[in-house]
């Protein structure tokens, strides 16, 4: 059902990009605060946290988008986030700040990263990926969230009692702002579909070509958002963490919900062109990571210039 003129379809999708932006913003500082105050390091706080919270915008795109128009929609946006995530933010994030990577983060979180990768193309292969799918994925989130925990354990043992003491306190007001986040995410991802979708199918764009653009690059803002103040900020890990982390929780969480909710299919053209592309963007992050473990602005620009070439090539 058309929205009406084409300036109301443009007007709904700013206001929700606009609005994931902020409700991610909120969501992003609330929860990052909670979790400094119980004495997380930052490289922890970027895979977890962090990433958990900017990860909101594609999970409620996602499924939004799977229940209300086409699962398409879904997989498009999570295949072209993650994507966005490793070409656009930190190709934009190193070019402002070379990014050094956290030792913990190769070797624990990379892992999962490339394991997520490779489990979406290998479940979609066959055309289909329904719920077994989904549990499998789901499975791997929680082992990825047990090696998490593990890991906050020994964090926690190792902080003395001088450190706690100088720890901030939680506050009430970073409650609100995770609550006022993710209203403020229901609600624009809702506009992001309506507008989006609207606009471009008019224009004659399919659900698949969609998401994989307009719907990516609006919910991988809050990434790129906290990724770039990172790095301005010479706060490498925290970046590499949060886009290392969002990339886990977009495939395994938020796919393997997706798939439990409603079976998703994956078109001869996704495992052509859009599963290839993802393998190789996050093979490419894995090469750049291990090589030094430093992403540099030479890097930063090659992930930006493939990004580019990657959307050139999705042009219909």
């Amino acid at each position: 059902m058309s929205l009406g003129s084409p300036a109301t379809e443009v007007a709904f999708l700013l206001a929700g990009v606009g609005l994931l932006y902020v409700g991610a913003e909120l969501l992003v500082v609330g929860a990052r605060d909670l979790a400094l105050a119980v004495g997380l390091k930052a490289s922890t706080v970027g895979v977890t946290v962090v990433a958990f919270a900017t990860t909101a915008p594609e999970l409620f795109v996602a499924v939004l988008g799977a229940l209300t128009v086409s699962t398409d929609i879904g997989l498009g946006a999570i295949v072209g986030s993650n994507v966005a995530n490793i070409g656009l933010v930190l190709g934009i994030a190193a070019l402002i700040r070379p990014l050094d990577v956290s030792s913990t983060v190769f070797r624990r979180d990379v892992p999962f990263m490339l394991l997520a990768a490779v489990l979406l193309v290998g479940l979609g292969w066959n055309g289909r990926i329904g719920a077994l799918g989904g549990v499998v994925l789901l499975a791997a989130l929680a082992t990825f969230t047990g090696v998490v925990l593990r890991r906050v354990r020994q964090t926690q043992a190792a902080i003395s009692a001088a450190e706690r003491d100088g720890m901030p306190d939680a506050e009430f007001r970073d409650v609100v702002a995770v609550i006022g986040g993710i209203a403020a995410l229901v609600v624009g991802s809702r506009w992001l579909i309506t507008g989006g979708r609207e606009l471009l199918s008019a224009a004659g764009f399919s659900d698949l070509f969609i998401g994989l653009t307009v719907l990516a690059l609006g919910t991988s803002l809050p990434e790129l958002a906290a990724s770039v103040v990172a790095a301005v900020r010479d706060e490498a890990t925290f970046s590499v963490g949060n886009v290392v982390g969002s990339n886990i929780y977009n495939i395994l969480a938020v796919i393997g919900i997706l798939a439990i909710l409603s079976p998703i299919a994956v078109s001869p053209g996704v495992r052509g062109f859009e599963f290839p592309a993802l393998l190789a963007f996050t093979a490419l992050l894995v090469a750049v990571m291990y090589r030094g473990h430093r992403i540099t602005r030479l890097d930063g620009g090659v992930l930006l210039a493939a990004y580019v070439a990657f959307v050139y090539l999705l042009l219909p």
